[in-house]
Protein backbone atom coordinates (compact mmCIF):
# COMPACT_ATOMS: atom_id res chain seq x y z
CA UNK A 1 0.00 0.00 0.00
CA UNK A 2 1.19 3.56 -0.55
CA UNK A 3 2.02 5.14 2.13
CA UNK A 4 4.39 7.25 4.16
CA UNK A 5 5.17 10.80 4.78
CA UNK A 6 6.42 12.75 1.66
CA UNK A 7 10.05 13.85 1.83
CA UNK A 8 11.73 16.65 0.31
CA UNK A 9 12.69 14.69 -2.69
CA UNK A 10 9.24 13.69 -3.41
CA UNK A 11 7.86 17.42 -3.12
CA UNK A 12 10.48 18.14 -5.26
CA UNK A 13 9.19 15.36 -7.83
CA UNK A 14 5.58 16.94 -7.34
CA UNK A 15 6.83 20.51 -8.17
CA UNK A 16 8.91 19.22 -11.51
CA UNK A 17 5.73 16.92 -12.55
CA UNK A 18 3.27 20.06 -11.87
CA UNK A 19 5.77 22.35 -13.78
CA UNK A 20 5.22 19.61 -16.57
CA UNK A 21 1.68 19.92 -16.63
CA UNK A 22 1.32 16.12 -15.47
CA UNK A 23 -1.75 15.37 -13.62
CA UNK A 24 -2.27 14.41 -9.87
CA UNK A 25 -2.91 10.89 -10.84
CA UNK A 26 0.25 10.64 -13.21
CA UNK A 27 2.05 12.59 -10.61
CA UNK A 28 0.67 9.98 -7.71
CA UNK A 29 1.60 7.18 -9.30
CA UNK A 30 5.17 7.78 -10.34
CA UNK A 31 5.61 8.22 -6.22
CA UNK A 32 3.32 5.31 -5.13
CA UNK A 33 1.21 7.63 -3.65
CA UNK A 34 -2.74 7.99 -3.48
CA UNK A 35 -3.85 11.29 -5.83
CA UNK A 36 -5.34 12.81 -2.50
CA UNK A 37 -2.37 12.79 -1.12
CA UNK A 38 -0.86 14.66 -3.58
CA UNK A 39 -3.96 16.81 -3.85
CA UNK A 40 -3.83 17.55 -0.45
CA UNK A 41 -0.21 18.61 -0.44
CA UNK A 42 -0.60 20.72 -3.43
CA UNK A 43 -3.78 22.20 -2.23
CA UNK A 44 -2.22 23.19 1.49
CA UNK A 45 0.95 24.85 -0.17
CA UNK A 46 0.13 27.06 -2.24
CA UNK A 47 -1.99 25.47 -5.39
CA UNK A 48 -0.57 24.61 -8.63
CA UNK A 49 0.39 27.77 -9.73
CA UNK A 50 2.08 28.30 -6.15
CA UNK A 51 4.03 25.16 -5.21
CA UNK A 52 7.37 25.51 -3.95
CA UNK A 53 8.62 22.30 -2.97
CA UNK A 54 11.33 23.78 -0.24
CA UNK A 55 8.69 25.79 1.85
CA UNK A 56 6.21 23.50 1.33
CA UNK A 57 8.70 20.80 3.39
CA UNK A 58 9.91 23.64 5.98
CA UNK A 59 6.34 24.06 6.45
CA UNK A 60 5.54 20.33 7.07
CA UNK A 61 8.41 20.16 9.48
CA UNK A 62 7.47 22.82 11.34
CA UNK A 63 3.85 21.82 12.22
CA UNK A 64 5.26 18.29 13.29
CA UNK A 65 7.67 19.86 15.49
CA UNK A 66 4.61 22.10 17.00
CA UNK A 67 2.58 18.45 17.17
CA UNK A 68 -0.25 21.11 15.50
CA UNK A 69 -1.91 21.01 11.99
CA UNK A 70 -2.44 24.10 9.85
CA UNK A 71 -5.86 25.53 10.66
CA UNK A 72 -8.24 25.64 7.15
CA UNK A 73 -9.69 29.03 6.47
CA UNK A 74 -13.39 29.59 7.48
CA UNK A 75 -15.57 28.24 4.49
CA UNK A 76 -19.06 28.84 3.58
CA UNK A 77 -21.52 26.00 4.83
CA UNK A 78 -21.37 23.42 2.12
CA UNK A 79 -18.62 24.67 0.55
CA UNK A 80 -15.72 21.95 -0.35
CA UNK A 81 -12.34 22.05 1.01
CA UNK A 82 -9.48 23.00 -0.88
CA UNK A 83 -8.95 19.13 -1.48
CA UNK A 84 -12.27 18.30 -2.92
CA UNK A 85 -11.86 21.20 -5.60
CA UNK A 86 -8.51 19.72 -6.54
CA UNK A 87 -9.82 16.62 -7.42
CA UNK A 88 -13.13 17.85 -8.94
CA UNK A 89 -10.66 20.09 -11.49
CA UNK A 90 -8.41 16.68 -11.50
CA UNK A 91 -11.80 14.85 -13.28
CA UNK A 92 -12.42 17.77 -15.72
CA UNK A 93 -8.68 17.34 -16.58
CA UNK A 94 -9.15 13.49 -17.19
CA UNK A 95 -11.91 13.97 -19.68
CA UNK A 96 -10.32 15.99 -21.73
CA UNK A 97 -10.08 20.04 -20.66
CA UNK A 98 -7.58 22.11 -20.26
CA UNK A 99 -6.36 22.72 -16.73
CA UNK A 100 -6.59 26.36 -16.54
CA UNK A 101 -10.03 26.54 -17.75
CA UNK A 102 -11.26 23.49 -15.30
CA UNK A 103 -9.34 26.03 -12.75
CA UNK A 104 -12.16 28.71 -13.88
CA UNK A 105 -15.32 26.34 -14.36
CA UNK A 106 -14.66 25.10 -10.74
CA UNK A 107 -14.35 28.61 -8.98
CA UNK A 108 -17.31 29.49 -11.40
CA UNK A 109 -19.13 26.13 -10.85
CA UNK A 110 -18.80 26.18 -6.29
CA UNK A 111 -19.67 30.00 -6.25
CA UNK A 112 -22.64 30.87 -4.09
CA UNK A 113 -24.35 32.75 -7.01
CA UNK A 114 -22.29 31.06 -9.75
CA UNK A 115 -21.28 34.72 -11.04
CA UNK A 116 -18.19 36.04 -11.26
CA UNK A 117 -16.23 38.93 -13.61
CA UNK A 118 -12.96 38.39 -15.18
CA UNK A 119 -11.36 40.51 -12.61
CA UNK A 120 -12.61 38.36 -9.63
CA UNK A 121 -11.47 35.08 -11.01
CA UNK A 122 -7.77 36.61 -11.91
CA UNK A 123 -7.56 37.89 -8.29
CA UNK A 124 -8.92 34.41 -6.81
CA UNK A 125 -6.77 32.09 -8.73
CA UNK A 126 -3.77 34.31 -8.73
CA UNK A 127 -2.99 34.27 -12.80
CA UNK A 128 -3.20 36.81 -15.68
CA UNK A 129 -5.96 38.35 -17.13
CA UNK A 130 -4.95 36.71 -20.92
CA UNK A 131 -5.01 32.91 -19.13
CA UNK A 132 -8.85 34.09 -17.57
CA UNK A 133 -9.89 35.02 -21.12
CA UNK A 134 -8.78 32.23 -22.73
CA UNK A 135 -10.20 30.20 -20.47
CA UNK A 136 -13.88 32.05 -20.39
CA UNK A 137 -13.78 32.43 -23.96
CA UNK A 138 -14.11 28.14 -24.15
CA UNK A 139 -16.24 27.81 -21.38
CA UNK A 140 -18.44 29.92 -23.45
CA UNK A 141 -17.57 28.73 -26.48
CA UNK A 142 -18.81 25.03 -25.43
CA UNK A 143 -22.17 26.59 -23.28
CA UNK A 144 -20.53 25.54 -20.30
CA UNK A 145 -21.16 29.08 -19.48
CA UNK A 146 -22.92 32.68 -20.70
CA UNK A 147 -21.40 35.92 -21.01
CA UNK A 148 -23.27 38.89 -19.44
CA UNK A 149 -23.18 42.38 -19.68
CA UNK A 150 -22.78 44.79 -16.71
CA UNK A 151 -24.04 47.92 -18.30
CA UNK A 152 -23.55 49.92 -15.57
CA UNK A 153 -19.51 49.11 -15.02
CA UNK A 154 -19.49 48.15 -18.78
CA UNK A 155 -17.72 45.33 -17.77
CA UNK A 156 -18.47 41.06 -18.67
CA UNK A 157 -19.75 38.87 -16.01
CA UNK A 158 -19.52 35.39 -16.64
CA UNK A 159 -22.34 32.78 -15.43
CA UNK A 160 -23.00 29.01 -14.63
CA UNK A 161 -26.65 28.19 -14.11
CA UNK A 162 -27.94 25.07 -13.90
CA UNK A 163 -28.98 24.94 -17.47
CA UNK A 164 -25.62 25.31 -18.94
CA UNK A 165 -25.20 21.48 -17.81
CA UNK A 166 -28.06 21.26 -21.13
CA UNK A 167 -26.63 23.93 -23.18
CA UNK A 168 -23.19 22.16 -22.67
CA UNK A 169 -24.72 18.87 -24.33
CA UNK A 170 -26.56 20.53 -26.90
CA UNK A 171 -23.06 22.60 -27.67
CA UNK A 172 -20.96 19.26 -27.91
CA UNK A 173 -23.60 17.29 -29.51
CA UNK A 174 -23.77 19.70 -32.78
CA UNK A 175 -19.70 19.61 -33.03
CA UNK A 176 -20.35 15.83 -33.43
CA UNK A 177 -23.09 15.70 -35.42
CA UNK A 178 -21.03 17.75 -37.73
CA UNK A 179 -18.05 15.15 -37.45
CA UNK A 180 -21.04 12.88 -38.54
CA UNK A 181 -22.21 14.65 -41.42
CA UNK A 182 -18.57 14.66 -42.82
CA UNK A 183 -18.32 11.18 -42.72
CA UNK A 184 -21.34 10.44 -44.37
CA UNK A 185 -20.85 12.92 -47.20
CA UNK A 186 -17.04 11.80 -47.32
CA UNK A 187 -18.07 7.89 -47.83
CA UNK A 188 -20.57 9.44 -50.59
CA UNK A 189 -17.55 11.08 -52.54
CA UNK A 190 -15.83 8.09 -52.01
CA UNK A 191 -18.36 5.81 -52.96
CA UNK A 192 -20.38 3.40 -50.90
CA UNK A 193 -18.95 0.58 -52.78
CA UNK A 194 -15.63 1.14 -51.63
CA UNK A 195 -14.23 -0.42 -48.40
CA UNK A 196 -13.36 3.23 -47.08
CA UNK A 197 -16.59 4.72 -48.20
CA UNK A 198 -18.38 1.86 -46.36
CA UNK A 199 -16.26 2.39 -43.28
CA UNK A 200 -16.97 6.13 -43.04
CA UNK A 201 -20.46 5.59 -43.61
CA UNK A 202 -21.00 3.20 -40.49
CA UNK A 203 -18.93 5.55 -38.71
CA UNK A 204 -21.25 8.36 -39.68
CA UNK A 205 -24.71 6.55 -38.94
CA UNK A 206 -23.43 5.51 -35.80
CA UNK A 207 -22.55 9.24 -34.69
CA UNK A 208 -25.41 10.63 -36.09
CA UNK A 209 -27.62 8.02 -33.86
CA UNK A 210 -25.48 8.36 -30.48
CA UNK A 211 -26.22 12.01 -30.94
CA UNK A 212 -29.70 11.66 -31.62
CA UNK A 213 -30.48 9.57 -28.81
CA UNK A 214 -28.57 12.07 -26.57
CA UNK A 215 -30.41 15.06 -27.63
CA UNK A 216 -33.56 13.31 -27.20
CA UNK A 217 -32.18 12.23 -23.80
CA UNK A 218 -31.19 15.73 -23.02
CA UNK A 219 -34.64 17.45 -23.95
CA UNK A 220 -36.77 14.79 -22.13
CA UNK A 221 -34.76 15.52 -18.51
CA UNK A 222 -34.29 19.07 -18.72
CA UNK A 223 -37.04 19.61 -16.54
CA UNK A 224 -34.59 18.15 -13.71
CA UNK A 225 -32.49 21.48 -13.91
CA UNK A 226 -35.69 23.54 -13.02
Amino acid sequence: MPGGRLTQQDRQRIAAGLADGLSYAEIARRLDRTTSTISREVARNGGPSGYRPQQAHQATVQRARRGTRTPAPPRAAGVPSGAVEEEIIELAVRSGMPRMTARVHVDLLLSEDGRRTAAELTRRLNVSPASVSVAVNFLVEHGYVRRERDPQRRRDIYVIDDDAWYHSIVVSSQQTLASAQAALAAAETIGLDSPVGQRLSRAGTFLERVIQDMRESADRWRSLLT
